[in-house]
């Protein structure tokens, strides 16, 4: 079997790999450089407290394959079980904390709440208005910047032709499969995976399938280095203070999102932007979360092109019009915890038809 993967971001890079390493000969096509997407705007965080609950089961996969990453890819990634704390400020985020963590017990995600008092001795210096909190052990971050150039040297070592820079000219159906006529030849194989992320519905569009999904930028930013304190990933339950999260990186930076809304992007041209002035505004809404916020300078800010599908879920699995054709895009700035598990999902998926990974919810029919 041979396969085209479209996309070179992680979903994209961790599909190739794992194809290639069920001896599937891949060729990845990227129109800029892998990873350089949505990926790279990430925050990187790896949790799974909060997910849609039927999408657990693929979030407990990929955790299990981050813990292996750098043995599997031969490089540090930079994932970090340093566990994930989620702030609790109201009635309403505590009882949406006990709610998902009895549905999510099935799942091995046991969920420890804290009281006030415990976040206090536990993680000094967070959330001192916090009425409680969650903590996920196992989950934690994983630098985005790594992971998917990892995933595709792996792939390119077992095989995989990994072409970047290369901008879709067309994608023709043929009786072999699929022609892809690019900026840097033609391409043609049996199966076709779309990881385009949010210019993912623009392909699935050509084969009579479409998904409502628009395109946006959240607004990332770090810190200069601070003394090191903040083992966790620190974010909120029921969007209590905007919906904030941050973590602190090895080196001391504090890197942080959410607060502020995410920006509207043009898939023409692709580009994301920061918005300079609601970066007070963003800050304000961290400081509930790390009060020592307020007297520390931000070195960098960024953004990126994310797909935002309607229902707020991706669109994972076959093409319901067109035999060959797979999807996977439009993970609405939630997918980076998910990537490893998608690629070895997909994999299973193009390569035996099956897996045993719940995927009915994210099908691209269900619009």
């Amino acid at each position: 079997m041979d396969a085209i993967v479209l996309g070179g971001g992680l979903m994209g890079a961790a599909s190739a790999y794992f194809l290639a390493r069920r001896g599937v000969r891949v060729t990845l096509v990227e129109r800029n450089r892998v990873g350089s997407g949505a990926t790279v705007a990430s925050f990187g965080n790896i949790r799974r407290s909060g997910r849609y609950i039927p999408q657990l089961a693929l979030a407990r996969r990929s955790l299990a394959l981050w813990g292996e990453a750098s043995k599997m890819l031969g490089r540090d990634v930079e994932f970090r079980a340093t566990g994930h704390l989620r702030l609790i400020f109201s009635q309403a985020g505590l009882d949406e904390m006990r709610s998902f963590a009895e549905a999510a017990r099935p799942w091995d995600l046991d969920l420890e709440e804290l009281g006030p008092k415990e976040i206090r001795s536990r993680f000094p210096g967070l959330g001192p208005k916090a009425i409680a909190a969650s903590f996920s052990p196992k989950d934690g971050s994983g630098n985005p910047r790594l992971i998917a150039p990892a995933f595709a040297d792996a792939a390119r070592r077992l095989g995989a032709k990994i072409v970047e820079e290369a901008d879709v000219r067309a994608i023709t159906r043929v009786v072999s499969g699929f022609k892809i006529e690019t900026s840097k030849g033609d391409y043609a194989a049996e199966a076709l995976l779309n990881t385009a992320g949010a210019w993912g519905a623009r392909i699935a569009a050509q084969f009579g399938e479409n998904v409502p999904i628009v395109a946006k930028g959240p607004q990332m930013g770090v810190t200069e280095p601070l003394p090191h304190r903040i083992l966790p990933v620190v974010g909120v339950w029921a969007h209590d203070h905007g919906g904030g999260y941050l973590r602190q990186v090895e080196r001391g930076n504090v890197v942080f999102g959410g607060g502020a809304e995410r920006t509207d992007v043009s898939l023409d041209t692709g580009y994301a932007t920061a918005d300079p002035a609601r970066l007070p505004g963003q800050l304000r809404a961290l400081l509930p979360l790390l009060p020592m916020l307020a007297n520390v300078a931000v070195i960098r800010t960024w953004s990126g092109c994310e797909g935002y599908v309607e229902d707020g879920l991706p669109v994972m699995g076959p093409s319901a019009t067109t035999p060959g054709l797979f999807h996977a895009f439009g993970f609405c700035g939630h997918g980076f915890q998910l990537g490893p598990g998608v690629g070895e999902v997909m994999a299973e998926i193009m390569s035996m038809g099956r897996t045993d990974v719940f995927l009915d919810d994210f099908k691209i029919n269900r619009f």
